[in-house]
């Protein structure tokens, strides 16, 4: 029987590929079956990732990628097209964090989390999609972007204001940006993460308010990175077909 969520003869544009839920997840594409480029400014991480798909059996490229500039966002999907062709498959995934009490954060840090969490998205999807478009996506209905959100998009909290304002718009942005392409072929959808222990966060969990935060969670747990591998490959895949527009949480109950 096929695999319903096969990324074969798919190429897959991971932006902010060279840790975290980016590196996680150009691992899973490459498993997948797509060719898959990684895009991150921390070139020796991406190409160390790249090395470990190609050593599977896969195809991958690391390419150099700054999501807040359009010009290395533009140079990074020619490099893709140039090795791979077009990109069907778009994670747009960068992202920082500008932790702290808004009264307290510097403006500089919150300029740099709304180029990153916003600009970036906006440019990584729109880039891809003019790609798709010219390609004819329309008659081959073959354009899948995602976007990484948060739940924190969806709650209320302290000390993390910013990020959780940019998730919000980045969730905003992908209904408009599917309804916008929605008869060329190019469908944009968003998943909404819990909890995760990645980079962004350091030592966090690690501390005494880190650690109350779990306990506060229904299932008293960090969500797993691999928790997320399904709905990113069928939203990625043939099999999401039908499907744009949509904001989706996967966080292990955490929000509810």
């Amino acid at each position: 029987m096929n695999n319903p969520f096969s990324l074969a003869g798919r190429t897959a544009m991971i932006a902010g590929a060279s840790s975290g839920l980016g590196a996680h997840f150009a691992l899973l594409f490459g498993a997948a079956g797509a060719n898959v480029v990684l895009g991150a400014r921390r070139m020796d991480r991406t190409a160390a990732v790249a090395d470990e798909i190609e050593a599977a059996g896969g195809k991958a490229l690391a390419v150099a990628l700054d999501v807040t500039d359009e010009a290395s966002v533009v140079a990074a999907y020619d490099a893709a097209e140039a090795q791979f062709g077009v990109v069907d498959s778009i994670v747009a995934n960068a992202g920082v964090s500008a932790a702290g009490r808004s009264t307290d954060v510097d403006l500089k840090r919150v300029e740099t989390l709304i180029g990153t969490n916003f600009t970036g998205v906006y440019l990584v999807a729109r880039e891809g999609a003019k790609r798709l478009i010219a390609s004819d996506s329309r008659t081959k209905e073959n354009g899948r972007i995602t976007i990484i959100g948060s739940i924190t998009s969806r709650l209320t909290g302290e000390g993390d204001s910013a990020y959780s304002a940019s998730k919000a718009a980045v969730t905003h942005l992908g209904r408009n940006l599917a309804r916008e392409w929605v008869r060329q072929g190019v469908n944009v959808n968003t998943i909404h993460p819990g909890y995760i222990a990645t980079e962004i966060q350091g030592d966090w969990y690690q501390t005494e308010g880190g650690q109350r935060q779990i306990a506060g969670f229904h299932r008293r747990r960090l969500q797993e990175m691999d928790s997320l591998d399904a709905m990113m490959l069928y939203f990625s895949s043939d099999a999401s077909k039908a499907v744009t527009g949509s904001d989706m949480v996967v966080d292990d109950g955490q929000s509810l």
